[in-house]
């Protein structure tokens, strides 16, 4: 596959989370790319994370190659039902446009405190940026890195091996 020249990567965040995710989304996609990849990156912001599908879907059909999808989950089970409600959307959405979205979501209960979620909403948001960024110009980096057991956030599990 050869490298990808002036691609579009959307980013669609919400109000509700506790961080401001996107900021961080577009942060890392511009350090990580470089003037002649004339990489675009549109935002959007919307109230919650029911609402990702149909922003990121808007996106898509305007034209990016690809949309992160950033959103906090609260603590309730009605947060937690709300996320998958939300996810469904999203898998439809980008099955509908035939183009991915990276899902972001953060859970508040997978922080011990609220100074651990900020650092799990940043470095979570950072990471599923860096994957977008190696998708569209890069995808080797991601070959390589295949059954590498790699996470987004918290530490990687690792590979395991069919012993002989």
């Amino acid at each position: 596959m050869t490298k990808a020249r002036g691609r579009r990567i959307g980013v669609v965040d919400t109000t509700f989370a506790r961080f401001d995710m996107g900021a961080a989304a577009v942060d890392e996609l511009r350090k990580a790319s470089k003037p002649s990849d004339r990489l675009r990156i549109d935002r959007v912001v919307v109230p919650g994370i029911k609402d990702l599908p149909v922003a990121a879907k808007n996106l898509l059909d305007a034209g990016c190659d690809l949309v992160i999808a950033c959103g906090m989950v609260g603590g309730a089970e009605v947060d937690r039902q709300c996320a998958l409600v939300a996810d469904i959307g999203l898998q439809q959405a980008q099955l509908l446009a035939g183009k991915p979205i990276l899902g972001v979501a953060v859970y508040e209960q997978e922080a011990k405190d609220e100074r651990e979620l900020a650092w799990l909403m940043d470095r979570r948001t950072r990471e599923h940026a860096a994957n977008a960024y190696q998708m569209l110009y890069r995808p080797e980096a991601l070959l390589a890195k295949a059954g590498t057991g790699q996470r987004q956030g918290f530490a990687d599990a690792g590979p395991i091996r069919l012993e002989g």
